[in-house]
């Protein structure tokens, strides 16, 4: 599936793609954001490993370029991730971002975008790692819950901190309201923390994050918005 031409490079600002395997709720944030001016970066594509992914419509009606690659037309994870790659630098992309992309990516496709590759994980890592992490913070009986934009890494989950947001764990939660009480902080932190990688405020430098001068959080690994 292949939806408008490549859009033209504009100067200094990356061209950022997108990769969703759903409804691409967190995309639809993204896109909102960049669309306001000042943003540093142009999303130029969106590309799933699910022709039906319902996201793949909102990005083309955006004018985002759309592509969808089957993973299941493909022999191995190694075979989807080098097509993956191709169509990647087809675009000249600079930036992707992870909007709940649902595949384990090879090491050799992580190191291949180190340092240009984000993820949005609901929790605080390095706490809840995987799958069920509302269940897995109300089985802990933390307090607290949030997301954390980090750098992918080959590791699953454990690439370096760019940004995080918490939110309180309340009396009588069920992992469904905590989920939207989460869901809430990440529409709002994944444009912001886009934003700082893809204007150069916040960068991967051996293997930590390094924040440009008068970023608010910069001397820690938790970059807090405000409200």
């Amino acid at each position: 599936m292949t939806g408008r031409p490549d859009t033209p490079r504009v100067a200094d600002q990356p061209r950022i793609a997108v990769l969703i395997s759903g409804r691409g709720s967190n995309m639809v944030s993204l896109l909102r954001a960049a669309a306001a001016p000042g943003f540093p970066g142009r999303f130029v594509l969106a590309l799933s490993n699910r022709p039906e992914a319902a996201g793949l419509a909102h990005a083309a009606a955006a004018g985002l370029a759309t592509e969808a690659l089957d993973h299941r037309a493909f022999p191995d994870r190694a075979a989807f991730d080098a097509a993956l790659d191709a169509r990647l630098r087809a675009h000249a992309i600079d930036l992707v971002v992870l909007a709940g992309f649902m595949r384990v990516l090879t090491p050799g496709f992580v190191e291949a975008w180190a340092g240009r590759m984000l993820n949005i994980h609901p929790s605080l890592l390095p706490l809840f790692r995987g799958t069920h992490t509302h269940e897995q913070a109300l089985a802990a009986g933390v307090r607290l819950h949030g997301c954390t934009v980090h750098f992918v890494v080959p590791e699953l989950d454990a690439g370096p901190i760019v940004a995080q947001a918490a939110v309180p764990v309340l009396p009588g939660d069920d992992a469904e309201a905590l989920a939207a009480r989460v869901l809430a902080e990440e529409h709002r932190l994944y444009p912001a923390a886009v934003a700082l990688v893809a204007s150069g405020r916040a960068r991967l430098e051996d293997g930590r994050v390094v924040f440009a001068p008068g970023v608010a959080g910069g001397a820690g690994a938790l970059h807090s918005l405000p409200a």
